[in-house]
C-alpha cells in the first residue's frame, strides 16, 4: 500500500464512506499492521477490493499514514505537557513550520479561544520540558507568551467510527 506524502499537491475532493470503509477504518485503527487479506475477511470483500478501498482512502485522504502506538514514558519521554501559546495574527503558518521542528512536538492544532495554539510535547524529563519552552519557544519572535500544562497521566484513546 502506497502512502501519501505531504505536500504532493491538492486532495481530491472527499467521497462519501459508505459502512465497509467504516469497518476499513476501524479495523486499521485498531491494528495498523493488518494485511490485506485479514481486512478483506473481516469486511467481507475480495482482496483486491479491499487492496482498492484502503488505496482508494489514502490518496482521498482520508488515511494519513500508518503508524505506531508509542507509550512515550516507556520510550524515555517520561514528561509531557500541553503548551498554550498567543502568538501575533497572521502569523499561523509561519509558526506551525518552526513548532513542526520542535524535538518531541507530536500535535499543533490553531484553536479559537483565549489562546491561539495548543502544542502536545513529550520530553525526557522537566529539565528538557523547561529547555524547550524558556529557551526554543519563547526565543520565536511570532510568539507573544506561553502557559504549560504538565500532563499528571494520559490515555489514547480508541477512536469510535
Amino acid at each position: 500500500m502506497a502512502e501519501r506524502q505531504e505536500g504532493t499537491g491538492p486532495l481530491p475532493p472527499a467521497r462519501p464512506l459508505d459502512a465497509i470503509d467504516q469497518d476499513i477504518l476501524r479495523m486499521l485503527q485498531a491494528d495498523g499492521r493488518a494485511s490485506i487479506r485479514s481486512v478483506a475477511e473481516r469486511v467481507h470483500v475480495s482482496r483486491a477490493n479491499a487492496y482498492a478501498r484502503i488505496n482508494r482512502l489514502v490518496e482521498d485522504g482520508v488515511i494519513r499514514g500508518f503508524g505506531a502506538r508509542v507509550d512515550h514514558e516507556r520510550a524515555g519521554h517520561g514528561t509531557s505537557a500541553y503548551i498554550t501559546l498567543k502568538i501575533v495574527q497572521n502569523t499561523w503558518r509561519t509558526v506551525r513550520e518552526q513548532l513542526r521542528q520542535l524535538p518531541g512536538a507530536s500535535h499543533i492544532a490553531l484553536v479559537g479561544g483565549d489562546f491561539d495554539v495548543l502544542l502536545l510535547v513529550h520530553t525526557p524529563d522537566n529539565r528538557a520540558l523547561r529547555e524547550l519552552v524558556l529557551t526554543r519557544l519563547q526565543a520565536i519572535p511570532e510568539v507573544l507568551s506561553t502557559r504549560t500544562l504538565l500532563v499528571f497521566e494520559e490515555e489514547d484513546l480508541e477512536p469510535q467510527w
